[in-house]
């Protein structure tokens, strides 16, 4: 991994993102901690291309998007236009808000949605991919419903936008996962997991935590990992100490 594959996911300064003169703020803090590129989410109704110049104009690079979940099901040509106007070719697809991991039908059908969705985004010249939580780590026929959303979809389809700590918090291995989708995992959340006294799961700075990210990063490059991205759903104080305090870890311990 190198440093100019490190990105930061907007969605952890989101509260600095909801206007165009704090999202111009933000980019440049955030380029000046070191970051050359970053992730669009979370961030206030912008429109593209002033986002885009806004991005370009503080030398970050945007990497990947979010898009909203019913829009990439139910609207792909909404969401193809959107990244068409932001100049990216990365995209995922943040959250299963409404499915049902008990129900055959409710999780069929998510996954008929994503491929025919994914199959317009290839179309464009952009991929789709699949960010994932902890309820995917749900048994559906004897294995993670995780399992079956990418066994179900054409790879072509559909990449894997792995989170570290929601696999962990989920029960899955980070390593195994970034195994498992080898050829299929084009970016990455790196997110830590720590425990607190009180033994309850937390976010954390990368390195602060338990995740082996050398193996991981390892691991997520034979998988053909083009995006490393920093996210901290929540942070203990400042935000942007936080990110700050990640890309000097990496910086120090991670990259090539």
């Amino acid at each position: 991994m190198k440093l100019t594959q490190v990105a930061a996911q907007l969605y952890t300064v989101r509260d600095f993102c909801q206007t165009a003169s704090d999202l111009a703020a933000t980019a440049r803090k955030i380029r000046a901690i070191g970051y050359e590129a970053a992730q669009l989410s979370g961030h206030g109704p912008i429109p593209e291309p002033e986002i885009a110049k806004i991005m370009a104009g503080e030398g970050l690079a945007i990497c990947a998007t979010h898009e909203p979940a019913a829009v990439i099901l139910d609207q792909p040509e909404k969401a193809i236009e959107s990244l068409q106007k932001l100049g990216c070719r990365l995209t995922a697809y943040p959250y299963p808000q409404g499915v049902d991991f008990g129900d055959a039908d409710s999780v069929n059908l998510l996954v008929r949605k994503l491929d025919a969705a994914g199959a317009r985004f290839r179309a464009a010249g952009i991929t789709l991919g699949y960010h994932n939580h902890d309820i995917e780590f749900l048994k559906f026929h004897g294995a993670p419903v995780l399992d079956y959303i990418y066994a179900q979809t054409d790879p072509r389809h559909l990449v894997g936008e792995l989170d570290t700590y929601w696999v962990q918090f989920g029960g899955g291995d980070c390593v195994e996962w970034c195994r498992k989708l080898r050829g299929r995992l084009p970016f990455i959340h790196l997110k830590d997991y720590a425990i607190t006294r009180e033994r309850k799961p937390v976010f954390c700075e990368i390195g602060g935590g338990t995740l082996p990210f050398k193996r991981i990063i390892d691991e997520a490059e034979r998988s053909g990992c083009q995006w490393f991205i920093v996210e901290q759903d929540t942070c203990p104080n400042n935000p942007f100490d936080s990110l700050r305090i990640s890309f000097d870890y990496i910086q120090a311990h991670l990259v090539a």
